[in-house]
C-alpha cells in the first residue's frame, strides 16, 4: 500500500520553495502526495519562526494537526522549517504527538524521516545549516502559470531585530547557470511569471563572483521563451544599483514592480536596527527609481514600535509614507526575538502603542492606495488571469503580485484560460480592489 504524505507550508515564499523540493523528493521515492490532512498518513508542517505571530501560527497549526493524530485519522507528524531549526527538541518535548523534528539542514533526509515516523520511530536531528537545500527538483505548490525562483538563502546583514541569520545561517547563493537552467525548466512546464526571491536579492553575485550580478542574471532570464513577466522581491536599498535600475527600466519582461522592505526612515532608528540610510537618502533613492523606471510600482514593509521609537520618529515615518506614496505597503509591530541584540535594548515600546501605530500607518496607506486606484480608472492594462469564481475573473496587472496584493476583478464575454494574458480596462475601484472588463 502506498503511503500518503501531506504538507502545510507556513511563512515566506523561500520556505515554500524548500517545501516544494521536499515534496518532489517524497513523490520520487514513492509517496503519494495528499491534498488534505484527512487523506494523509504522515503530515509535514513546514514552519516559520521569524516573528511572534509566525511562531504562534506554527504552534497552533501543529496542535490542530495533533488532534487528527489523536483521532486516529493520521499516523505521524513531522515538523520542519525555521521553527524546528530554532526550537529543536523543545517542540517534541512540549507536543508529544509530534514524531519527528528536523532542522533545515536535514531537508535532504525527508524521505527517511517520514518512513521512520510511520514506523513509530521518533527522530530529531539538526545538521549544519550548510547542508540546507539551496536547489533541487520541485513539486510546484503555486498555480500552473507562476512560480518562485530562489537565487540565494541565508543572510549576513545582521539587523539587530532579526533572527533569520541565527535560523537560516550565513548568506549562500546559487551559480547563475543553475538558476537560468531552472527558469528554463519552469518555462517548459508552462510557467509565465517568475518571482525572484532570496533573503536579499540585490546582494546576488557577491559571494560567488565578487560583484553584484542581479542585473546580469535578469538579462539572462529575459531571454527565456515563454517567460513573460519577471518580478523582484526583497531588495535591499543600499544595493539597488544604477545598473539594476536601468535593466528594470529597459527590459519589457521585467515588471516595473519592486519589493524593497525599508523597515523605517528615521536615521537613528535605522542605525539602532543595524541598517543604513535616512529620510533624505531613502527619499532620493526612491524618487530616482520612480524617475528612471516608468510607471514603477513600489512595495515596502515598515516596522513600528522598535525600541526607542518616539512619537516624533513615528510622525516622521507617517510623513515619509505620505510623501513617497507607496503603491503597496505592509506593516508589522516589533516583537523582541530571543538572542537578537534589540531584545536587550532599553526603551521597549508598549504593545498597545505598537498596535495603534500600525493601525495609523495602514489607515494612511489605505487612503494612498484608494487615490492611486482611482487614478487607474479608465486605463487599460495587460492582465494575467489567476482564477474564475462565480462568473467573475480574478487577475493581476504588473503592479499586483500574487498572494500579497489584491488584484483586479473583471468580466469577460469570452471564456478565458487561467494563466492567459488579456487586456482589461479599469472601470472602477473598491478600496484596494480594482474592477474592470476585458477589452
Amino acid at each position: 500500500m502506498t503511503n500518503k504524505v501531506g504538507m502545510i507550508s507556513l511563512g515566506c515564499p523561500k520556505n515554500q520553495v524548500d517545501g516544494e523540493v521536499m515534496l518532489e523528493k517524497l513523490n520520487k521515492s514513492g509517496f503519494e502526495i495528499a491534498q488534505s490532512i484527512k487523506d494523509s498518513d504522515v503530515m509535514i508542517i513546514n514552519t516559520c519562526g521569524f516573528i511572534e505571530d509566525a511562531k504562534r501560527e506554527a504552534i497552533e497549526t501543529i496542535l490542530e494537526v495533533a488532534e487528527y493524530k489523536k483521532a486516529g485519522i493520521i499516523s505521524a507528524i513531522v515538523v520542519t522549517g525555521c521553527l524546528a531549526e530554532r526550537y529543536q527538541d523543545e517542540i517534541i518535548k512540549e507536543i508529544p504527538e509530534v514524531d519527528s523534528v528536523i532542522g533545515i539542514g536535514a531537508d535532504n533526509d525527508i524521505v527517511k524521516v517520514c518512513h521512520k515516523a510511520l514506523l513509530g520511530v521518533r527522530t530529531s536531528f539538526y545538521p549544519d545549516k550548510k547542508y540546507l537545500l539551496l536547489e533541487g527538483d520541485r513539486m510546484l505548490s503555486t498555480p500552473k502559470h507562476w512560480a518562485y525562483l530562489k537565487i540565494s538563502d541565508g543572510c549576513d546583514n545582521r539587523c539587530s531585530y532579526c533572527a533569520i541569520p541565527l535560523i537560516r545561517g550565513g548568506y549562500i547563493e546559487r551559480p547563475m547557470e543553475n538558476i537560468v537552467k531552472e527558469a528554463q525548466d519552469l518555462a517548459a512546464k508552462g510557467i509565465k511569471e517568475l518571482i525572484i526571491i532570496a533573503q536579499d536579492t540585490t546582494k546576488y553575485g557577491l559571494k560567488l563572483y565578487g560583484e553584484y550580478r542581479l542585473a546580469k542574471l535578469l538579462k539572462e532570464l529575459v531571454k527565456i521563451d515563454g517567460i513573460e513577466w519577471i518580478r523582484l522581491y526583497y531588495c535591499y536599498p543600499d544595493r539597488v544599483t544604477d545598473e539594476l535600475i536601468d535593466v528594470i527600466a529597459n527590459e519589457d519582461k521585467i515588471c516595473p514592480y519592486i519589493d524593497i522592505p525599508l523597515q523605517h526612515c528615521d536615521k537613528n532608528i535605522l542605525k539602532a536596527m543595524h541598517r543604513t540610510g535616512s529620510y533624505d537618502e531613502l527619499k532620493e533613492l526612491l524618487f530616482k527609481m520612480k524617475e528612471k523606471i516608468p510607471n514603477l510600482a513600489l512595495r515596502t514593509t515598515f516596522m513600528v514600535g522598535f525600541p526607542g521609537e518616539s512619537e516624533e520618529d513615528f510622525e516622521e515615518l507617517c510623513r515619509f509614507i505620505k510623501e513617497i506614496k507607496f503603491d503597496k505597503m505592509g506593516c508589522f509591530t516589533y516583537s523582541p526575538e530571543e538572542d537578537t541584540p534589540a531584545a536587550e535594548f532599553d526603551n521597549q515600546i508598549d504593545e498597545d502603542v505598537k498596535k495603534r501605530r500600525a493601525d495609523v500607518l495602514m489607515d494612511i496607506q489605505y487612503s494612498i492606495s484608494e487615490k492611486l486606484n482611482k487614478a487607474k480608472v479608465g486605463n487599460t492594462y495587460k492582465v494575467i488571469v489567476d482564477a474564475f469564481v462565480d462568473g467573475i475573473y480574478n487577475g493581476r496587472a504588473y503592479f499586483d503580485s500574487p498572494e500579497i496584493d489584491s488584484g483586479i476583478i473583471f468580466k469577460s464575454d469570452d471564456k478565458l484560460d487561467i494563466g492567459e494574458f488579456v487586456n482589461v480596462k479599469i472601470t472602477g475601484c473598491d478600496g484596494y480592489d480594482l474592477i474592470g472588463e476585458k477589452v
